[in-house]
């Protein structure tokens, strides 16, 4: 399955640098590595051509430190990482914190490309970016859409990713396990899934998206007192050009009322099959998560390596790596030695 997986990733990939080769040939110059204004306690936001992209990334710590990619989830940014990215650097990791596409300072290479938010591509974004900055290995870090993105690249290439760690577990989905319908409690939690559904969803996040955003976060950490200032230096981020496009399609394609692309079939159809992690992961859950999530007792039979569970106390919810950065750096730590 490994060759097969591979040979999926070239062939996206490839296709993907004939794309903009084309784009170069008729004027279009790709920009490397370029440094952009700093970015608060991060340092420069670095801006690299991967995949279809050109990712905004901040690319902290020694340059022959081990790696650890930290994966943001929505409605937030890489200032999630903030306090997690010196802890990490301090003990000589190598830290590489993204832009996702649709947020930040991460553009689309060509005007054409379709604006799509399905987990596929988000997870062969990353694997992109890795493969542009020449990193072979690295650990995956993530909460949200970014615990999902990480725990993709751990199951579907193993060699990619030494080690993961997982907000809320196994988070690998399909359309067709989305099609169940779960207890009423459970969809009233979802409320915001069907609201995206419509063209009135759409038209309301494009209008609002700063006050939805701030509600979703006070929804999902009802325990953390964020002030104007945190939101705020977030908030920013949504402001991309992609940003509602991109996540108004990840919520529709879910529940199978988006279609996605057929570059993706191959591996939506291997994720579909939820593939067993066998990476040394450690998954993490905050005791005042107010975010729809699974119980580790369900995705416990997911990982099939060294696994440990870790539940963080203090009223810590759905943003975990900024309502407790110890917590989430003590984790990328000891998993990178498992």
């Amino acid at each position: 399955m490994t060759d097969a997986i591979d040979q999926d990733r070239r062939r996206f990939l490839g296709a993907a640098a004939g794309a903009l080769a084309a784009a170069n040939s008729l004027g279009g110059q790709p920009a490397q590595a370029q440094a952009a204004p700093p970015a608060g306690p991060f340092g420069p936001v670095r801006q690299i051509d991967a995949g279809l992209l050109n990712v905004g990334y901040v690319d902290a710590g020694p340059p022959d430190g081990p790696v650890v990619m930290l994966l943001h989830g929505w409605p937030y940014d890489i200032t999630s990482f903030a306090e997690v990215t010196p802890l990490l650097t301090a003990k000589g990791f190598r830290v590489i914190v993204p832009h996702l596409r649709g947020y930040g300072t991460t553009r689309f290479l060509s005007d054409a490309t379709f604006r799509n938010g399905q987990q596929a591509a988000l997870a062969l974004d990353a694997v992109a970016l890795i493969d542009a900055l020449k990193i072979e290995r690295a650990v995956f870090a993530g909460y949200d859409w970014g615990a999902r993105t990480a725990d993709i690249v751990a199951a579907l290439w193993p060699e990619r990713c030494k080690a993961l760690v997982s907000v809320s577990g196994y988070l690998i989905g399909s359309q067709e396990i989305n099609k169940a319908p779960l207890p009423p409690k459970a969809e009233l939690s979802w409320w915001y899934q069907y609201y995206f559904a419509t063209e009135r969803g759409r038209a309301g996040y494009d209008k609002y998206r700063r006050e939805f955003s701030k509600l979703i976060w006070q929804l999902a950490s009802p325990q953390w007192k964020f002030d104007d200032a945190t939101f705020d230096r977030s908030a920013s981020a949504f402001d991309n050009p992609d940003h509602v496009a991109i996540v108004i399609h990840n919520y529709r394609w879910r529940l199978d009322l988006a279609k996605g692309e057929a570059r993706y079939d191959d591996i939506e159809r291997k994720l579909a099959t939820l593939p067993l992690i066998s990476v040394p992961t450690i998954t993490m859950e905050g005791d005042a998560n107010g975010a729809p999530h699974p119980q580790p007792a369900a995705y416990r039979p997911k990982f099939s390596g060294k696994y440990a569970h870790r539940l963080i106390s203090g009223g810590i919810g759905h943003n975990l790596p900024q309502e407790a950065p110890s917590a989430f750096a003590d984790a990328v730590i000891d998993v990178a030695a498992m």
